[in-house]
């Protein structure tokens, strides 16, 4: 049985499975950054990332790196590739409370064309159960499987990001939580985007500024701050050589017939 949440704009993934085993602990923890940036030469070719154990028991894990390719609605596709990095250490034992740092070093090419993203999933492992316990007692453990996304730039490289297409939709929020039933939509936007830069674009980091008239014919502005697209679409990312990013969101307003342009501003 599986319970998943991964937002929407890839930046990170928790995943919690169900395991029956013969063990009544439940553990949890926590990974920070969930989104690290690097470069495949300097100091900057060397990340951390710090692995947390929050509840009692002992957590034991393991690290898997994968590569990760988009389509052009951000859904990936992963191919194993622990040989781009060191990852030290590859497992670890944490005692309640303890935290870990995890430590990347790219060691893949130098001279990458365009940025190229990864995940970097930390795995918590089964504890082995009490052979003591008798099968009544076989309960649920949650074992959590975390994502970290990890990007790798070429020195100097830039976004180069332009809007292809801007269009009034009606846009459909999720259920408060699975087996809920759906909301009633709201006005929305679909943006369309191009990145020809070299490097990647995380467009969540910017507000979106809309401006066209609305249903009354009125000039309508409306500005989406980087706290509602974090919520909405993640971090927001764009790979670079010529990656393509569709993102719908909701808006206060409706806008009416007729161009709309969106600006994008610090």
């Amino acid at each position: 049985m599986f319970s998943k949440f991964q937002r929407t704009a890839i930046g990170s993934a928790i995943v919690a499975t169900a395991l029956v085993v013969g063990g009544v602990s439940v553990y949890a923890m926590r990974v920070s950054p969930m989104i690290v940036e690097m470069t495949t030469t300097g100091s900057d070719a060397v990340a951390r990332v710090e692995v947390q154990n929050l509840n009692a028991g002992r957590l034991p894990f393991e690290t898997r790196i994968t590569r990760l390719n988009f389509d052009e609605s951000g859904v990936p596709t992963e191919t194993p590739a622990d040989a781009d990095f060191i990852v030290f250490p590859p497992q670890g034992m944490l005692p309640q409370g303890a935290r870990q740092v995890v430590r990347l070093q790219w060691v893949g090419a130098a001279d990458i064309p365009t940025s190229q993203a990864y995940y970097l999933s930390v795995n918590q492992l089964p504890v082995p159960v009490d052979p003591g316990a008798g099968a009544q007692s076989a309960q649920v453990q949650v074992v959590y499987h975390m994502k970290a996304l990890v990007v790798v730039a070429p020195p100097g490289a830039k976004p180069n990001v332009e809007t292809t297409s801007v269009k009034t939709i009606d846009y459909q929020p999720p259920a408060a939580k699975q087996g809920d039933p759906l909301p009633p939509k709201v006005p929305g936007v679909e943006v369309t985007m191009k990145n020809s830069g070299r490097r990647h674009a995380m467009m969540s980091a910017l507000k979106w500024g809309f401006e066209g008239k609305g249903t009354d014919g009125k000039p309508l502005r409306i500005l989406v701050s980087q706290e509602e697209l974090s919520r909405v679409v993640g971090s927001g990312y764009i790979q670079g050589g010529g990656g393509v990013r569709t993102f719908q969101l909701p808006l206060a307003r409706a806008f009416g017939p007729g161009p709309i342009t969106v600006k994008f501003l610090q």
